[in-house]
C-alpha cells in the first residue's frame, strides 16, 4: 500500500483530535443484560471490582491482541505499581507461542486463565473488533473459573464480546486508532480515579500519578 503524498494542515489535526474526543465522550457502557449504564456508574463499578479483587487477595488479569496486548501490558504494570492493585497481563511470548503451537491460537489466553485464575479474580478483556476468538474463549474460561469480567470493544455495536462482561465498554468507531486510544483512556481514567485523581474546573494536580 502506497503512503499518500501531501501535507496535512492544522485544521485536519484539530478535526482528528476533535473526532477522538467525540468518540470518548460518546463511549457507551452496558451491563451483562445489555442495559445501558451511566459511564460514571460503570467506572465506579470497575473501580470497586478492582479494589475488591485486590483486597480479597485476588488479582486483575488483562488480555488482548496486538495493540490491545500493549494496552494490557501497560495497564497491568500501572495498576500494580501506581494503583497498588495486584495485576498481570497474559502476554509472555514463550507461553503464547507454546500454547499457540500446541493448542491453537484461539486457546492461548483461555488455557492460561484455566491455570492461573481463581474465583474472585477480575478479567479485563480487550478487543477492538470484539470478535477475536481467543478473547471470547478467555472470557468463557474466566466465567468457568468464577471470575468477574469487564470487556472493551469497538467496531460493530453487536460484536459478540460486548455482551459477555458484567460491565462492557464500547467505542463506536471502526478505526483501530480511535478504538485503541479510547480503550486505553478509559482504562487509565479508572486507574487515575483509583489513585485519587480528581479533575475539577479543568485543573489537574501538579504531581502525575501514572507513568
Amino acid at each position: 500500500m502506497l503512503i499518500p503524498e501531501g501535507r496535512i494542515d492544522g485544521r485536519e489535526i484539530r478535526r482528528y483530535f476533535t473526532t477522538l474526543s467525540d468518540y470518548l465522550t460518546d463511549a457507551a457502557a452496558s451491563s451483562a443484560s445489555g442495559h445501558a449504564l451511566d459511564m460514571a456508574d460503570a467506572v465506579n463499578d470497575v473501580m470497586g471490582l478492582a479494589r475488591g479483587a485486590h483486597a480479597s487477595g485476588n488479582k486483575v488479569i488483562f488480555v488482548g491482541n496486538g495493540g490491545s496486548a500493549a494496552i494490557a501490558s501497560h495497564m497491568a504494570t500501572d495498576y500494580s505499581k501506581n494503583g497498588n492493585v495486584r495485576s498481570l497481563a497474559l502476554n509472555d511470548s514463550s507461553m503464547l507461542t507454546c500454547l499457540g503451537n500446541d493448542l491453537g491460537y484461539e486457546r492461548v489466553f483461555a488455557k492460561q486463565i484455566e491455570l492461573h485464575a481463581r474465583p474472585g479474580d477480575l478479567v479485563i478483556a480487550i478487543s477492538s473488533s470484539g470478535r477475536s476468538a481467543n478473547i471470547i474463549n478467555a472470557v468463557a474460561a474466566a466465567r468457568a473459573a468464577g471470575c468477574r469480567v469487564v470487556t472493551f470493544s469497538g467496531f460493530k455495536p453487536d460484536n459478540p464480546l460486548r455482551g459477555l462482561g458484567d460491565i462492557n465498554f464500547y467505542i463506536a468507531s471502526d478505526r483501530y486508532g480511535f478504538v485503541e486510544i479510547g480503550h486505553l483512556t478509559i482504562c487509565h481514567a479508572i486507574l487515575d480515579f483509583i489513585c485519587g485523581l480528581r479533575v475539577l474546573d479543568n485543573t489537574l494536580p501538579l504531581a502525575a500519578t501514572t507513568a
